[in-house]
């Protein structure tokens, strides 16, 4: 059962002047009272600063779960975890599941002993992709200032759209939020702040279907009580670090000069002095483009010979590279990702004399890479990709010294038009035959 929540950190308590109106049926509200007098739902939302805001953060919840509920309403009262295998980590897990303990990035052996009941589903990313474009679509009607953070969550600039919608962003976003409801069957929470940093608290607060506002007159109380890892970029290391430094909460660095953070602690003090006040002064950019394409995978048993990592590293480099192709970029530096069975990570990386898309490029650079791992050592995880992207009109000019890549590349060309005609696996090199590519 989805749960409404609506959570508005009001400095005052609503009153007859305080603007507000029903995420339902969209009746604007005065006074106090918690339903709705139209049509007496719970879901309201009030702020002083509600139709003066207009940066939102709007994230769907639990994407990969949610996705898989709707094309299956049997699992709707299930716990649902989306991830792979006993050595594998969790992707998402619904609501339900989280209830019990499960969280993103838990290995799934932790994941089933809190919740031995779920369901487990491997990630299905070309139908998750598929679902997240359709939202994105729905954003860009509101608004050409969308900048995608992930496949299921972007920012939102929707000053001076009021004459195209009739109606103040907030407004605009709650009748999105019911849109993406009925039309694509999943959920959003929306986060409507000035910035940057407050938006995207404010989609966190009250998941699932929450609409959360935080205005600039309470941006520093609201802050101060918080955990520092509330700030972007304050995860578990360095909050420990500031811990042994006395400093738990982020109302102790609002009592602390800019100076001394950034003497203390680099470059980051100065985030942590700015961010602490409520002082983000990113703008939205529209389509900021990827910095990176990779895949990776976690094996079942550990693997530590160099053969049978090398059809998964073949594999990998061709997901890599389809992506690639579809996007109309390419990328110059490859980088391979290993992470051994004690969950220590390895990442090698290569800059190449030009970009490329081709899997055959991409492929051969990580086996060099690869080569100087494999000393006996035993792996749970590798990932090959690529970074320093641009635009693919530059990628793959003849090379004159490796006579024979011309012709893998015209193989690939010939493999990948089959492919896109008949299905992925019409056609396999000798690599990966036989599903040896695929473990």
């Amino acid at each position: 059962m989805l749960r409404c929540s609506t959570f508005v950190p009001a400095m005052a308590p609503a009153s007859d002047k305080t603007p507000g109106f029903c995420r339902d049926c969209l009746a604007e509200q005065k006074g106090e009272a918690r339903r709705c007098h139209a049509c007496g739902s719970p879901r309201l939302v009030r702020h002083q600063e509600l139709y003066d805001l207009t940066l939102a953060h709007i994230d769907c919840d639990a994407f990969y779960a949610a996705v898989e509920k709707r094309d299956n309403p049997e699992l709707a009262d299930k716990p649902v975890i989306i991830g792979g295998g006993k050595r594998g980590v969790v992707s998402t897990a619904c609501y339900i599941a989280r209830i019990h303990g499960v969280r993103s990035a838990m290995p799934m052996f932790k994941a089933l002993e809190a919740c031995p009941q779920a369901v487990v589903i491997r990630p299905d990313m070309e139908k998750y992709v598929a679902v997240g474009r359709q939202v994105r679509a729905l954003m860009q009607e509101l608004t050409p200032l969308v900048q995608p953070l992930s496949i299921d969550e972007a920012f939102l600039e929707l000053g001076g759209t009021e004459r195209l919608h009739h109606d103040p962003p907030a407004r605009t976003l709650a009748k999105f939020a019911r849109r993406v409801e009925k039309e694509i069957g999943i959920t959003v929470s929306v986060g409507l702040s000035y910035c940057k940093f407050l938006a995207k608290v404010a989609s966190d607060l009250q998941k699932p279907r929450g609409f959360s506002v935080i205005g600039r007159e309470e941006a520093v109380a609201f802050l101060a009580p918080r955990p520092v890892t509330t700030i972007w970029g304050v995860g578990k290391a360095f909050a420990a670090t500031l811990e042994a430094d006395g400093i738990r909460t982020v109302g102790q660095l609002q009592q602390m000069e800019e100076n001394d953070l950034m003497r203390r602690y680099g470059s980051i003090g100065q985030r942590l002095s700015r961010l602490s006040r409520g002082i983000d002064d990113r703008e939205v950019h529209a389509n900021d483009p990827a910095k990176s394409v990779s895949a990776e995978t976690t094996f079942f048993d550990d693997i530590s010979r160099y053969d049978d990592l090398v059809p998964i590293l073949r594999n990998l480099s061709e997901k890599v590279s389809w992506r690639l192709k579809k996007s109309g970029i390419a990328g110059r530096t490859v980088v391979l990702k290993m992470k051994t069975a004690d969950f220590k990570s390895r990442t090698r990386n290569r800059r190449l004399e030009d970009p490329t898309q081709l899997a055959d490029k991409i492929f051969r650079t990580g086996l060099d890479l690869l080569e100087k791992e494999t000393d006996g050592t035993k792996f749970r995880l590798i990932g090959i990709g690529v970074t320093d992207l641009g635009d693919a009109g530059r990628a793959d000019p003849p090379d004159l010294i490796d006579r024979q890549s011309g012709r893998r590349a015209a193989a690939e060309a010939a493999m990948d038009k089959l492919r896109d005609k008949f299905g992925k696996g019409t056609v396999e090199t000798g690599y990966t035959f036989g599903g040896k590519g695929n473990r």
